[in-house]
């Protein structure tokens, strides 16, 4: 939810903390990656100064993180003592960080599974931001919202045309001279 609907890098989302989520003012803060580097996990700041971002807490969202919360607690309860309290949203199970490798493969089991067409776990931040145009948000709110350094950024890389969008300026060209 938190890579398709807000576009988070894979390393944000595993850096997210439970202090990150505000529950009672409704804002997700993006503050923190997670990294690989080397042979070690490292908890840092996320990728640019803009990168640092509250987002609206989305119902859907909010819905999500509750379930979260909730099955996180009962495998700490399943871990006893084995589980580490890192106060990370998304945890294995015994509370450790988990491998962003890991998530990338865990995605891919479930796109097979499910018969989708292959893509990575950096494409939904793609998608998200294709989503975005299309929904007619400004390119300046859709940088902030993907916590890009640059709108060029967003706009070069990150968002991508479709033949709709294409058919619909034509047809608004069409419409000056009719």
């Amino acid at each position: 939810m938190l890579l398709l609907l807000y576009g988070l890098r894979r390393g944000e989302a595993l850096g997210l903390r439970w202090v990150d989520v505000d529950f009672d003012e409704g804002h997700v803060n993006i503050r923190r990656q997670l990294v690989r580097v080397g042979k070690e996990l490292h908890h840092g700041p996320v990728k640019t100064r803009t990168g640092n971002r509250s987002l609206p807490l989305l119902g859907v969202v909010r819905e999500a993180l509750e379930v979260q919360r909730g099955g996180q607690k009962i495998r700490q309860e399943e871990a006893g003592e084995d589980w580490v309290d890192t106060g990370l949203v998304f945890t294995t199970k015994s509370g450790r960080p988990i491998e962003p490798r890991n998530l990338a493969r865990s995605f891919a089991r479930i796109v097979e599974a499910n018969k989708l067409r292959l893509i990575r776990v950096h494409d939904l931040r793609h998608t998200a931001a294709s989503l975005l145009k299309k929904l007619g948000v400004a390119p300046r709110d859709a940088m902030e919202i993907l916590g890009h350094s640059r709108i060029s950024v967003t706009m070069e890389i990150y968002t991508h045309g479709d033949g709709e969008s294409r058919q619909d300026a034509i047809k608004k060209v069409n419409g000056l001279f009719e």
